[in-house]
């Protein structure tokens, strides 16, 4: 469900208070107003260890640009569960119930970030354990359909900056013996994720390495793949990072 949300900022932060009089307001002060467009899988919609949909990194890079004196209108369409059928069904399906507000917000963004493909992975990854050789096979196709995404988001709107998200090590609580088997199908995953990126003229935003330095405590459920709040905090970072360098 696509989930709408205005962050408008009531106060002015601290440091400018030491500049500006203190009768100034925060109605007085001109913020740059940008729409930005969230696209993903549960991780877009912020599903923490424990199973509830709270905030993501998509909150929390919205609220930092806050910080940094701007308006910012988020429309976030990620959804738990998602794969990469599933928004290349909204983007070209005339007749799905979202196709029409996520052209128009596409439309309207200066910002697009969209993190997919994940679930699409998890779904072989017992096929691809059974026969690793299936591996090549699956991430090909992830990123056909990760490149026709991005490519139909430059049609809606060739001016929109899109930054793409690499995937952290979901299973950092399993035995090191079966990690070494998962890694490297991780880091292949992410460097498909990477080049169909590139290939698009889009920014690929890295979070395996950042989360890994606390991945036990990012991810705190052994049951479950999904971050706690420091660890969307961070992710949130790596992507302001990357938006600051490619300005």
């Amino acid at each position: 469900m696509k989930i709408r949300k205005r962050f408008v900022s009531a106060l002015i932060i601290g440091s400018l208070f030491v500049s500006i009089p203190f009768t100034a307001s925060a109605k007085n002060i001109k913020k740059e107003h940008f729409d930005y467009v969230a696209l993903g899988d549960s991780l877009a919609a912020g599903r923490t260890p424990f199973g509830v949909d709270a905030d993501g990194y998509v909150d929390y890079l919205a609220s930092r640009f806050e910080q940094s004196q701007y308006n910012v209108e988020l429309d976030n369409y990620g959804v738990s569960g998602y794969r990469t059928t599933h928004i290349l069904d909204e983007l070209l399906n005339p007749f799905n119930s979202k196709n029409a507000s996520l052209q128009e917000s596409i439309g309207n963004a200066e910002l697009v970030t969209i993190d997919i493909g994940a679930n699409d992975l998890l779904a072989e990854l017992p096929r691809i354990q059974a026969n690793p050789a299936l591996a090549q096979t699956v991430l090909k196709v992830i990123g056909e359909r990760l490149f026709v995404i991005l490519s139909e988001i430059d049609k809606i709107n060739p001016e929109t900056k899109v930054y793409v998200m690499g995937y952290y090590n979901p299973f950092p609580h399993l035995p090191e013996e079966q990690q070494a088997a998962l890694l490297p199908l991780l880091d292949a995953f992410n460097q498909t994720i990477q080049s169909i990126a590139s290939r698009n003229g889009d920014i690929f935003v890295p979070t395996a390495t950042v989360i890994e330095k606390h991945e036990k405590e990012y991810i705190p459920n052994p049951q479950d793949i999904h971050l706690d709040i420091e660890g969307y905090k961070v992710v949130a970072k790596e992507f302001w990072k990357a938006i600051q360098e490619n300005k």
